[in-house]
């Protein structure tokens, strides 16, 4: 049973970008047991995980941990910097995670700065509007049936682009600026992250959309 269903591991997507980073996407659909059997958890690593009282989180937690297994040949040591970033303890791949009840993702490089957020399109978005986007962006938005779509997307940018630059305390509304775009099934964003200092620096994002989900990630 057990080989069977290593065999249908519920990898959905493995995808290699231009700049040799990689994005792997994982569906969640083992039971905590399933996902145990599946993969090789350091022990501080399950004791960490077995303090989560939702059985959502540790299954998340879990598939995080199948991911890494599928996507490197040794077995790694996940940590978590005093921001919440996380890295890998024996080696100098970076990583970026992200994970809903549904789907957890991971991006991967040797050599740059990473970001990547998914969210559920089941979720509603209206409150990004007033929390997270400028008035420009407010500007943009459609009035129709894709605006829950735009606003997941630009709240997954603006959450990637958070995650790389870990800085405390971004006012999202204001440092954040994702430049006008139309909800496709899959699409580029460019955005601009304005320091405290007003000194700019430019991203551009990819973004995707799948089984009622919007990924966005980032390699700067």
């Amino acid at each position: 049973h057990f080989l069977e269903h290593y065999k249908n591991m519920a990898l959905y997507l493995r995808k290699r970008l231009e700049n040799k980073a990689e994005i792997a996407v994982w569906h969640v659909t083992e039971t905590e047991e399933e996902l145990l059997n599946l993969t090789s958890v350091p022990s501080d690593e399950l004791e960490e995980i077995s303090l989560f009282r939702s059985e959502s989180q540790r299954r998340q937690k879990l598939a995080v941990r199948a991911l890494l297994n599928e996507v490197f040949e040794e077995k790694m040591y996940l940590n978590h910097h005093d921001n919440g970033k996380p890295y890998l303890e024996n080696s100098v791949t970076n990583i970026s995670i992200t994970h809903t009840d549904k789907y957890v993702a991971i991006i991967i490089s040797d050599d740059d700065e990473l970001g990547i957020d998914i969210e559920s399109l089941d979720r509603d978005f209206s409150v990004v509007e007033k929390k997270a986007l400028s008035e420009d962006e407010i500007e943009d938005l459609e009035d129709d049936d894709k605006k829950n779509e735009q606003l997941a997307i630009y709240w997954c940018a603006k959450e990637a682009i958070f995650k790389i630059m870990s800085q405390n305390r971004v006012v999202f509304a204001e440092q954040i600026e994702v430049e006008k775009f139309n909800v496709r099934k899959e699409g580029e964003l460019e955005a601009t992250f304005i320091h405290k200092d007003e000194y700019e620096e430019d991203f551009e994002l990819e973004y995707m959309i799948f089984d009622r989900h919007v990924i966005v990630w980032l390699v700067g």
